[in-house]
């Protein structure tokens, strides 16, 4: 049903005289440091949400106090446009 042993050399054979071993090294090599990049920019992922996560709450800390040093409090609503014609 699948592909045997044999017919999978041929296949190999066949990709190894198209390409030649060059090509196929560095096919290998690229997709290796593809792999590699990949994964250290998920490992860096959390990290720069966490860095992101701190600097947005400091970022609204530094803006809910006003010039004063009051703490300012609120909610914003949105005012919907009656004159639409």
């Amino acid at each position: 049903m699948g592909i045997s042993v044999p017919q999978l050399l041929i296949i190999m054979l066949i990709v190894l005289l198209l390409f030649g071993t060059k090509k196929l090294r560095g096919i290998g090599a690229d997709l290796g440091s593809a792999v590699k990049n990949f994964k250290d920019e998920m490992g860096k992922g959390g990290k720069d949400d966490e860095q992101q996560a701190q600097q947005t709450t400091q970022r609204r800390e530094e803006l809910s106090h006003d010039s004063t040093g009051r703490v300012i409090e609120g909610e914003v609503t949105k005012q919907k446009d009656k004159e639409r014609v």
